[in-house]
């Protein structure tokens, strides 16, 4: 597993030197690329769809307890 911690640190350092050498733009092009490298890393992590991804925890969470009824 992953330290988070360690993960948003380098994250922070990674916009920080974006803001630094290269301007606001740089910095807000990092952090959208870095939204969307989070967005696809957790998809494939948890092997689900976008539309699962967007609709939030509480319906997944929900889906999956009717699932285990039905088995």
């Amino acid at each position: 597993m992953v330290n988070k911690a360690l993960v948003g640190l380098l994250a922070g350092m990674a916009l920080g030197f974006a803001g630094w050498f290269g301007g606001f733009g740089a910095f807000l092009l990092v952090a959208a690329l870095g939204a969307v490298g989070f967005v696809l890393g957790r998809l494939m992590d948890d092997g689900i769809g976008i539309r699962e991804f967007l609709s939030g925890r509480a319906d997944r969470v929900a889906r999956d307890g009717r699932d285990r009824e039905r088995r």
